[in-house]
């Protein structure tokens, strides 16, 4: 099962999910790209994520332009940003869905109050993607 996680930057809500969703099921391909791709992962949803024993370090924003003929089983967006501005597929999606989520990387305050914000979303987007693995993917 090939599945493509998309929002704007790809620096944070996607490589979380990404990150979600292969520490569920390692038989799926699955990868994150934006539509206005960011240079880096955000710092902060690194370490979020290493909080809970996922590391998503190495991942890097990606253009979703790369990913315009592949085929895939689902296209999932993860902003409002890149729902509406999800580009057309030249490959084949069965599926396109939207599972929406706040921005951490909107958030203000000292460092602490950020990453409460960021550990929040963290679990959203878990729960979120827990559920759609379960009702839609698992066997």
């Amino acid at each position: 099962m090939r599945i493509l996680i998309l929002c704007t930057g790809n620096s944070c809500r996607s490589q979380m999910a990404e990150g979600f969703l292969r520490s569920f099921d390692s038989r799926l391909e699955v990868f994150s790209a934006g539509t206005h791709p960011a240079p880096n992962a955000n710092p902060n949803a690194v370490a979020a994520m290493k909080e809970v024993g996922i590391d998503i370090s190495g991942n890097k924003p990606k253009s979703v332009d790369r990913f315009l003929s592949d085929s895939f089983d689902y296209v999932i967006t993860v902003c409002g940003d890149a729902n509406e501005a999800c580009p057309f597929f030249t490959g084949k999606v069965k599926n396109r869905v939207h599972i929406g989520f706040d921005d951490p990387a909107n958030a203000v305050g000292t460092r602490e109050e950020i990453m409460v914000v960021y550990r929040r979303v963290r679990d959203e987007i878990k729960e979120g993607f827990l559920t759609f693995y379960n009702d839609r993917i698992k066997d």
